[in-house]
């Protein structure tokens, strides 16, 4: 059975990786945006924290204060040799520095899997040399858009799914058998319209989506040939939710939510089990230091002793049912810098709490996600008064209310707002003064937003509330 249930996508090695693992079924980013999430997996620390405010590249120019203590950082200080392949996407380097880094051209290190095995064997190999524990940040670009050049799609795919293949003017990569998938077959998820634009495109993700598995299956095959792989913590997760509409950028379920592994070597009685229980990429940090026992250094970032609010995931490990692992948060501010729409989510065992705090603003649409084919048939259908099939309209869309709360048992699609429901005003109350403590305990200077101002610790009015005449 697939470790997902998806029974078109073919994942042999993802489903092989989760029998040796606890699979979270509650896994969740912190933040559904490339750069963002990167960072706040390599500092366990909240992009409105760390700095990552939105996408490193180009115009957006976001980045980390130069004080922010990251995973690399810490990790070499305390004799563990560092490694990453991939995607990086973060800055400063001084902050994100590796041992050994592969990161250019991004799509010969992310999604070429014959040459990401390569650079994988030079790391192990240089591991051994030196005779150091080690930690790798394997970034796969799969499944990342491509281009939106109508040129490149044509020549690549939407999702590089063709680059590789073998056909004329698109190269082989060796290790990699293509599996092409029919739009037909494809399974159509209930935030998405069932057109055939939308199967096009999920055919597509699938065989991007095939390619990292079979990459996977490549790496875990040299760590076993290393002999390292019965001594070597292993985690899986991604850095947000499918470049799709509802998804990537959102932090609704399908934005928030992630697939998310840990297999340990120390807790094989557990491996092959499913976990009820919540897990964030805010927590990585702090699992992967609690594996390797070197302690968080203190330190101030912004004049306020930084500290770590995930916490590791190996008691999950070992308990796939510990009732503590029980809630998450989120943080978005940027994606592009064009994109100003700062949010902040706690999700529980049945809730999910929204501060949209540019609420009176139109939720901004990243440049791949307008561009993608999904999203422009949406706008073609609206434009032209065919039905969209989708299951929102292009105003609720864009238009939101400042307090978003969702029962996730009765309203899995997130459709029932119930933040002004006064049946659910304890439950609104209780949340919102929860997520806010998190939010003073991570110095978010976002938190008095969008009606009052922060001067040093304390929120004042601005009397900027709607009128309601």
């Amino acid at each position: 059975q697939s470790a997902y249930n998806n029974s078109v996508c073919d994942t042999p090695n993802l489903d092989s990786l989760a029998s040796r693992s606890v699979v979270i079924n509650r896994g969740y980013t912190s933040v559904s945006s490339c750069s963002p999430s990167r960072s706040v997996l390599l500092t366990g620390l909240p992009q409105h924290q760390n700095g990552m405010y939105g996408l490193q590249h180009s115009v957006h120019h976001f980045q980390s204060f130069p004080e922010v203590q990251s995973l690399p950082i810490i990790l070499r200080n305390n004799g563990i040799y560092t490694g990453i392949i991939g995607k990086y996407h973060v800055a400063p380097r001084s902050v994100y520095d590796f041992d050994y880094m592969q990161t250019e051209p991004m799509n010969q290190v992310g999604r070429n899997i014959t040459h990401i095995k390569e650079l994988f064997r030079t790391f192990l190999n240089n591991a051994k040399q030196k005779d150091k524990p080690f930690f790798l940040y394997m970034a796969f670009f799969d499944t990342h858009r491509g281009s939106w050049s109508e040129d490149d799609v044509k020549q690549n795919g939407p999702f590089y799914n063709l680059w590789g293949d073998g056909q004329p003017g698109r190269g082989v990569i060796p290790d990699w058998r293509p599996h092409v998938y029919d739009p037909a077959k494809v399974i159509v998820p209930y935030f998405l319209p069932d057109t055939p634009a939308t199967r096009e495109d999920l055919a597509a993700m699938y065989t991007s989506f095939n390619r990292m598995d079979q990459g996977i299956g490549l790496l875990m095959a040299e760590l076993k040939a290393s002999g390292f792989l019965d001594d070597t913590l292993v985690m899986f997760t991604a850095d947000n939710g499918i470049p799709f509409p509802n998804a990537k950028t959102n932090l609704y379920e399908p934005g928030q939510g992630e697939p998310m592994m840990i297999s340990s070597p120390e807790h094989k009685e557990n491996w092959g089990k499913k976990s009820d229980r919540f897990g964030s990429t805010m927590d990585f940090t702090p699992t992967i230091l609690d594996w390797f026992n070197v302690p968080y250094p203190k330190h101030e970032l912004n004049g306020v002793q930084a500290r770590l609010t995930g916490k590791s995931l190996l008691p999950l490990a070992a308990n796939p049912d510990d009732a503590s692992f029980d809630h998450v948060f989120s943080s978005h501010d940027f994606h592009e810098v064009t994109m100003p729409y700062p949010m902040r989510v706690m999700r529980t065992e049945r809730y999910r709490l929204i501060h949209n705090i540019n609420y009176r603003a139109a939720y901004p649409l990243a440049t791949d996600l307008y561009s993608c084919p999904t999203f422009q048939d949406i706008l073609h259908r609206s434009k032209t008064g065919q039905p969209t099939h989708w299951f929102k309209t292009l105003d609720q869309y864009y238009y939101r209310a400042e307090w978003e709360l969702y029962d996730l048992q009765a309203d899995p699609k997130e459709l029932t707002n119930l933040a002004y429901d006064p049946g659910h005003r304890s439950v609104f109350q209780a949340m919102n003064q929860t997520l806010f403590n998190w939010q003073a305990e991570t110095n978010d200077y976002w938190r008095c937003l969008p009606h009052s101002i922060l001067l040093g610790t304390q929120c004042h009015d601005m009397l900027n509330q709607e009128k309601t005449y």
